[in-house]
């Protein structure tokens, strides 16, 4: 790669060329801080490649700069309880009197703690004396969760939250997940209270500011710069991924041979994945799509399915952000390229 490429495709990261989605972050961060939040949590859903995570770690590392706010990041993979009271504790080590004499955890990660009385506490009690300490302080705590299953650890977790949350302490959740792992999330009888709970769900990133921003960065006529943008079809990773080919190979290759090896990183990082979790007439709708815009009526006699059969799948197919509506009885592909990917699955 040529020195100081300014994109990156690691994912979560916030890269230098950074795209901000002001209206998305403007609403989670204004509804946290305000004094009398309407919600103590935030679901972000969309497909692999979106920009969730990004879009979380934007809001955390914008909250961060408050010294009244602690940043607490789980692993969906740990037991959220016991990995919470472990970080919380760390978190909070350099804050002083908010402990306890004698208060400590156990080094062993098992989340049990023993009081000045030398009685053992088990994470929850842990978890509840540090927010009840820390609302004293006047302190706020943000956990971010990042691409969240339902599972029963997280079915656990949120109803301890929503114990918290009861409690008035100063709490909340910021949570990452694909459009099917929300859905069961909110949708579990247990946890009713994330049914209630705002969500956002990530568009496609502007065109106009891609534009922008492959002009600046290569120096090209807007007519240029905009088709560019117009082939990322505002995928956040596209974006990243066809501006750090073009970055370094503008100036040896034509269009059309960058253009294959976005396709290779298409595939190995986003595509392959998302392919295997989609249903056999979900793959066959998306291989029967076209480069461009279709009529629904056309794609129903391409298949030899009935509309009110087509639009199972489409509904699912755009609420997942693999199609999407183009106006009246019109849909397309929302993925680029994914009609030339998609052709080597089969």
């Amino acid at each position: 790669m040529k020195k100081n490429n300014p994109f990156t495709l690691t994912f979560g990261k916030q890269p230098n060329e950074y795209i901000s989605r002001y209206e998305n972050t403007d609403t989670i961060i204004s509804t946290f801080d305000a004094d009398a939040p309407i919600s103590q949590a935030y679901l972000i859903e969309g497909i692999r490649g979106s920009g969730k995570t990004v879009l979380m770690t934007s809001i955390t590392n914008e909250l961060g700069k408050d010294k009244d706010w602690i940043v607490i990041d789980l692993n969906s993979t740990q037991n959220l309880i016991d990995d919470f009271a472990l970080r919380l504790v760390d978190s909070c080590k350099t804050f002083p009197d908010l402990f306890k004499q004698g208060f400590n955890i156990s080094v062993a990660g098992f989340g049990v703690g023993v009081n000045a009385n030398g009685t053992p506490q088990d994470s929850v009690s842990i978890i509840d004396h540090i927010l009840s300490s820390l609302k004293k302080h006047h302190k706020k705590v943000i956990i971010t969760i990042d691409e969240v299953m339902h599972d029963e650890n997280m079915r656990h977790f949120a109803s301890q939250f929503q114990i918290f949350v009861r409690k008035d302490y100063p709490i909340f959740l910021l949570m990452t997940g694909l459009y099917e792992n929300i859905y069961a999330i909110q949708n579990d009888p247990a946890l009713t209270f994330l049914l209630r709970t705002p969500k956002i769900s990530l568009e496609p990133l502007s065109l106009h500011q891609i534009t922008k921003q492959y002009a600046e960065i290569f120096r090209l006529e807007d007519d240029q710069a905009q088709n560019l943008a117009r082939i990322t079809k505002g995928y956040a990773f596209a974006f990243q991924a066809l501006g750090l080919l073009y970055y370094e190979y503008r100036d040896e290759m034509e269009l059309n041979k960058i253009l294959l090896k976005l396709d290779d990183m298409l595939d190995d990082f986003v595509y392959k994945k998302i392919w295997t979790s989609l249903s056999r007439q979900d793959k066959d709708v998306v291989l029967a799509m076209p480069e461009g815009e279709i009529k629904v009526s056309e794609m129903c006699e391409k298949l030899g399915m009935t509309s009110a059969v087509f639009s199972q799948y489409r509904d699912r197919l755009i609420k997942r952000g693999i199609i999407c509506s183009t106006g009246h009885g019109h849909i397309a592909l929302a993925l680029p390229r994914l009609e030339i990917v998609a052709k080597s699955y089969e």
